[in-house]
């Protein structure tokens, strides 16, 4: 009874250091995040073809005159296209996150295991064969391509003898992206709908409009919400199966509902910005170093940190090549690949 006693003493001491966090860090984060990112808004706003100040920027939030062309060009085309980037850099920071908790793969990313392939495939379904759906519906198909993306990776990464390790899931990510992607080349290509579908290859915010923010921000405030409800059993999961059962935790549960959550993120966003990988597997490692390892710091820390990250790449894109603009995946794409490369290398005793 003792020895029994004694190994759960073990086991909760154990449970209580794989729990250290820092709510302070995480309060200054979330903060100076925050503050950081309306000076990244004020900043997108002002520069452009044709730079604004800030003054002016300031009276077209606050006193819009419909007569004043700059107050239109920052009502009209600017505030959208930053508004939209931060909340897609919460997308896809939350959705990565929550994969890398509840598979506890450090891998784990919305591009990387196939759901932005997904969401863009059935896009370009829905682009050959229904020529001028309503973009409500088009995030609605979003959702289930990217659910098909998932369903699909993690089948073809279960194949085989062996437990489904990190750089298994990825590698079958890889590859079933490329064939969605081809297919979706190929459908454009035989349906002329190319041009359509360039946009969502390239990834960027650059054609966002009032109307899809609205459309988009229930669904997305929903899914924050529900992954903050979720992060105390995110982080109980991310400890490992047999830990979260033995608190009782129903895990199939909190995995279904975390996968749900993760679709209607990844779906919603790559219905708006195209196909940005990397966001979601940088953000939540950063996270985790700066915040430690609990999931109610680590996913509003994520949303912050990924906004930022969205809204000062879609800003670096701009002068990269004025007055040309660089596709926003490819300046993420700069700093995501070399961080891929050393987690992967930390991985490769996997392969």
């Amino acid at each position: 009874m003792s020895a029994s006693l004694h190994a759960g003493n073990k086991q909760t001491d154990s449970t209580k250091v794989k729990l250290k966090s820092r709510p302070l860090a995480a309060t200054i984060i979330m903060i100076g995040g925050l503050i950081a990112l309306a000076l990244g808004v004020g900043l997108s706003v002002s520069f452009g073809a044709a730079d604004i100040k800030l003054a002016v920027v300031w009276d077209a939030i606050f006193h819009f005159d419909s007569n004043n062309t700059a107050h239109q060009v920052i009502h009209e085309l600017r505030l959208p296209r930053v508004f939209g980037g931060a909340m897609i850099g919460a997308c896809f920071a939350v959705a990565g996150a929550l994969m890398q908790g509840m598979t506890r793969n450090p891998l784990a990313d919305s591009g990387l295991l196939g759901l932005n392939a997904g969401a863009g495939f059935v896009l370009a379904i829905c682009f050959a064969l229904f020529p001028g759906l309503p973009f409500m519906y088009l995030i609605i198909y979003s959702f289930f391509g990217a659910a098909l993306g998932a369903v699909l990776v993690y089948g073809i990464g279960a194949v085989g003898k062996g437990r489904t390790s990190p750089v298994r899931l990825v590698l079958a990510g890889a590859a079933l992206s490329a064939l969605l992607t081809a297919l979706s080349e190929g459908i454009a290509l035989y349906f002329q709908v190319g041009q359509d579908l360039a946009f969502w290859y390239a990834g960027g915010v650059a054609g966002t409009k009032w109307y899809q923010l609205e459309m988009m921000f229930p669904w997305v405030a929903a899914a924050l919400l529900a992954a903050i409800v979720l992060s105390p059993s995110i982080t109980t999961l991310s400890l490992g199966e047999d830990i979260a059962k033995g608190l009782g935790q129903r895990t199939g549960l909190v995995r279904l509902l975390g996968t749900i959550v993760v679709v209607i993120l990844a779906g919603a966003a790559v219905s708006v910005v195209g196909a940005v990988s990397f966001v979601g597997l940088m953000i939540p490692h950063m996270a985790r170093y700066l915040v430690g390892v609990d999931y109610r710091y680590i996913i509003p820390c994520s949303a912050v940190l990924g906004s930022l990250l969205v809204v000062f790449a879609d800003l670096a894109a701009r002068m990269v090549n004025p007055p040309y603009e660089t596709p926003i995946g490819a300046i993420i794409a700069l700093i995501g690949v070399p961080f891929f490369l050393y987690l992967a290398r930390k991985e490769r005793r996997e392969l």
